[in-house]
């Protein structure tokens, strides 16, 4: 929801470009039966956020053949020891061993395409996301320097928003870890995600005092209740406040940050041609 609320918070100021990527996806989808829905969405999702397509182009990156062409133009001039050096790509190794295929190394390569395909001077990024726009920037550089000056080297616009961790605690808050909790989920299904997170694990009993400083729950509490962290890490290292308690107030915080957003995925929801023509 962070990155969401910085690209709309950018369209009174630049000329912004949002790409519904599933042709990156299939680099870890598998099963592709559903992309079409996770397409639609993905774009509802979108919308309810509060990206206007009369402010902001809104596209599918299969739409765009040019970008596929200009993919195999770039892997030409990108030495693979780039790619391998890729954290992002190790990260991907590990979670399937079993799918290691060109999609993943390469993903940068098609990444620099859906950037300087359009003359994209600026991109709005988290921090995890530096590495792969770096070397989007050398990789325009290196076809610059080969072919003459072609592409900007697109600058980073970094997201105030930090980064997640997931449920688990361990990870980035991502789908495909299923560790995340997703924005259009009703109030009840979030109660219930809320309630399968890692907590202190130290703290064995309710009457036991708390480590909120390693406390996953305390930690997302963070993003989503910042004004009540203080008061919470009392309750908590005081055995005031158990950790069920916590995660329902976790749970209530992020049902009453998403009820504006999910009003307005249920207005457009209720226009899927709409949508569809978005």
């Amino acid at each position: 929801m962070g990155a969401l609320q910085n690209w709309v918070s950018m369209q009174d100021e630049y000329d912004c470009i949002y790409c519904v990527v599933d042709v990156h996806a299939l680099t870890t989808l598998e099963d592709t039966s559903s992309l079409q829905t996770d397409i639609y969405e993905m774009v509802l999702d979108w919308l309810a956020a509060g990206l206007d397509p009369q402010k902001s182009i809104l596209f599918a990156q299969s739409h765009v053949p040019e970008v596929m062409q200009l993919h195999t133009l770039l892997s030409m001039v990108t030495p693979l020891s780039w790619l391998m050096r890729v954290p992002t790509f190790k990260e991907k190794v590990k979670i399937q061993p079993h799918n290691v295929n060109y999609g993943l190394v390469g993903y940068p390569v098609l990444m620099t395409a859906d950037i300087v395909l359009y003359k994209a001077e600026v991109v709005p990024v988290g921090e995890d996301q530096l590495p792969h726009l770096e070397l989007a920037r050398e990789i325009a550089r290196r076809f610059n320097n080969l072919f003459g000056d072609t592409f900007p080297e697109p600058e980073a616009k970094l997201t105030s928003f930090p980064i997640v961790f997931g449920l688990d605690g361990k990870e980035k808050m991502s789908k495909q870890l299923r560790n995340d909790i997703e924005i259009a989920l009703s109030p009840e299904d979030t109660i219930k995600r809320v309630m399968t997170a890692v907590t202190d694990p130290a703290r064995q009993y309710r009457t036991d005092p708390g480590h909120p400083e390693i406390c996953n729950i305390y930690r997302l509490q963070g993003y989503f209740n910042p004004s009540q962290l203080g008061d919470i890490a009392d309750r908590c290292r005081s055995a005031k406040i158990g950790c069920v308690d916590c995660k329902m107030l976790l749970a209530q915080k992020i049902n009453s940050t998403l009820e504006p957003f999910r009003e307005q995925r249920a207005a457009f929801a209720a226009k899927p041609q709409y949508v569809k023509d978005v």
